[in-house]
């Protein structure tokens, strides 16, 4: 089955979207084509400004999947971090942050890690004080007492 993102267009359906719309077809045409409304493919248009966003990339120091993969399989077998930091050529404290912020020993699982890495490195985003509560107050408490 084809990974669905936003919209409900698979990567495929979003590389046609982008190559009939580069081609000066209509909305409904493209719609027709996608087996999509028209107002849906407006929505996808209109979000990046009606041109192609250039293609997510991973940064060359990442871990992979399957370094990620390793990690899991090395915790189950009760390899220690510095063990698997070494299999891997990476520093312990890469593979102990890798862990750490992905569920600890107990229910590290490579996939979801995979997937959160992913979704953290969407940008923009947020700032801090937007989605901190205790710093907006701690903030608003100090921007009254000059």
């Amino acid at each position: 089955m084809a990974q669905m993102g936003r919209h409900g267009l698979s990567s495929k359906q979003k590389q046609e979207l982008w190559s009939r719309w580069k081609d000066g077809q209509s909305l409904t045409e493209i719609g027709l084509a996608l087996g999509k409304h028209a107002g849906s493919i407006h929505g996808m248009l209109s979000s990046h400004g009606g041109i192609m966003p250039r293609l997510r990339t991973r940064c060359a120091h990442s871990l992979t999947l399957a370094e990620r993969e390793h990690i899991s399989r090395g915790l189950v077998a009760n390899f220690s971090m510095r063990r698997l930091a070494e299999q891997l050529g990476r520093s312990p404290s890469t593979i102990s942050r890798e862990i750490a912020r992905n569920g600890g020993v107990g229910s590290y699982r490579a996939v979801i890690s995979e997937e959160r890495s992913w979704d953290q490195s969407r940008r923009p985003k947020d700032c801090v004080r937007a989605v901190n509560n205790r710093l907006q107050k701690v903030v608003a408490c100090k921007l009254q007492q000059d």
